[in-house]
């Protein structure tokens, strides 16, 4: 057991620092670990919990570490160059059609490669898969439902699930019955017929930009024009750019990811949301809030759902299971707001109802309490491999590289230097065995060339350093032509 010199002309404090700093640098704490109780290390080096505190206070303020309620100190990336907010000057976008659609298919199919390691894709639940638990319960529902397994079930869903939700929704203030809850094919049918509600073909949809590229091919898919809104890396949509945008088009929707975005992973406020609300409803224009990645917050408090806020139901929320517990069972659903009933006719029309084995199982889940414990140690989980991911991109990347610091999700947005294209040495990356997300994709109108998407929803192991070594040596070895980098200047940020 080390002892400190407290005979030394060093304060006892800085000794606790010079400590941490020595098992950093010999590999016993890494970026995202939980350093040391100030209770263990006062009685490990004979000293009063006051002075541990003192030199865990230092490293706070110098960035080093970050003190998480109720939970304790960790450890953060110390050679990651955070992504701050955009410049003075952001090119306001038009009205427009998709332009990276060869792209986007790209990515979906590199996701299935073998031997691939897929940072391309948000999965956030291969950091803590809960299949065991999950084909125990459905082994059981199995043996209790017998026929009605394989039966057409009712277009809205199971009660007892939507049940389930709408206590959820009601725990956080949502005054939401179960009969108003349609239970979709995933987030993305539930988005689609959100859209189909209140937008038809040739209809402006306002979009936060960056954003999520499936959100991106559905607003093309049904003929509707996609308008990129600036998003802020901290706060999501800024709302003066909002505003103005609302002045300027005659925008049918916006479809948002307020509560934590992808791929940035920025999060309005509670009181910012609630505002955006406002103005929204102030035009009469009904917001489509994708709500997905709300449960995985990396915050003291979960946010609230932006359909809290909705005093007129021109709030549709739109979620899935697929981020938090299965993605392949595609369940997911919809609150509709005041839009009701043209939705539980689309649904009708579209896919009739969503498979009940699946919906029985999550029910049971959730019952059980064991989701709820599975989603405490998937959000420590990916808390854990944010800060290691964000380190090992800092070491292995080039300096000028700045990366995102999401308060949720399980993605990290990169920016290269502006000369650099993604995008051209995105098939180079797969024949070396590593996917990513090029950053062209999250943007209609093609900006972001010279960024990168990267997830942290991993099973961690050496192939993910050694993936993240191989973007980082494209990234360094990337040849600096001035007709690429005045195109990438273009089209960045």
């Amino acid at each position: 057991m080390r002892l400190l010199d407290k005979n030394s002309s060093s304060y006892l404090y800085q000794q606790v620092i010079d400590f941490i700093e020595h098992q950093q640098h010999i590999g016993a704490l890494n970026a995202g670990d939980k350093l040391p109780s100030l209770r263990k290390l006062s009685r490990q080096f004979e000293i009063s919990v006051p002075t541990v505190k003192q030199a865990y206070l230092e490293l706070e303020r110098q960035g080093r570490v970050c003190a998480r309620p109720q939970s304790g100190y960790y450890l953060q990336a110390q050679q990651a160059r955070t992504l701050q907010p955009r410049p003075a000057s952001w090119a306001q976008c038009k009205p427009t059609e998709v332009k990276c659609r060869n792209m986007i298919e790209q990515v979906h199919e590199a996701v299935h490669l073998p031997d691939t390691i897929a940072l391309g894709i948000s999965n956030p639940i291969q950091a803590n898969p809960p299949d065991k638990a999950l084909a125990r319960l459905m082994r059981a529902v199995i043996s209790k439902v017998a026929e009605k397994a394989v039966s057409y079930g009712p277009v809205t869903g199971d009660a007892k699930l939507r049940m389930q939700l709408a206590i959820r929704y009601q725990e956080q203030g949502v005054n939401i019955n179960p009969e108003d809850i349609v239970i979709t094919n995933g987030a993305q049918e539930a988005l689609s017929i959100a859209l189909q509600c209140v937008a038809t073909r040739g209809d402006i949809i306002a979009i936060e930009s960056p954003c999520f590229f499936g959100m991106i091919e559905l607003i093309e898919a049904l003929g509707m024009k996609a308008l990129e809104v600036y998003t802020c890396t901290e706060d999501g949509v800024g709302l003066g750019e909002l505003e103005q945008v609302l002045a300027e088009h005659k925008v049918a929707a916006c479809l948002f990811s307020s509560a934590i975005n992808n791929p940035l992973g920025s999060m309005k406020s509670d009181q910012q949301r609630q505002a955006m609300v406002t103005l929204l409803e102030q035009h009469q224009i009904p917001l489509i809030e994708d709500d997905v990645y709300s449960e995985l917050f990396f915050t003291e408090k979960k946010p609230k759902p932006a359909q809290l806020y909705s005093e007129k139901g021109l709030v549709m929320t739109c979620s899935s299971f697929s981020k938090t517990a299965a993605p392949g069972y595609r369940v997911g659903w919809l609150l509709p707001g005041k839009f009701e009933e043209q939705a539980k006719r689309i649904k009708r029309a579209q896919s009739s109802s969503t498979p009940m084995l699946q919906q029985w199982t999550l029910n049971e889940y959730i019952a059980s309490g064991d989701y709820d414990r599975h989603l405490t140690l998937l959000r420590k989980t990916l808390i854990y491999n944010c800060e290691r991911m964000r380190a090992l991109i800092g070491e292995h990347f080039p300096p000028e590289v700045c990366i995102s610091k999401p308060m949720g999700g399980s993605v990290l947005w990169v920016r290269c230097q502006s000369h650099v294209n993604t995008s051209d040495f995105f098939q180079q990356a797969l024949t070396q065995g590593v996917s990513f997300a090029p950053g062209m994709i999250f943007s209609p109108s093609g900006k972001y060339a010279n960024y990168m998407r990267i997830s942290f929803g991993v099973k961690w192991g050496d192939d993910i350093i050694t993936a993240i070594k191989t973007l980082g040596d494209l990234v360094r070895h990337y040849p600096k032509n001035s007709a690429l980098e005045q195109e990438a200047k273009c089209q960045k940020i």
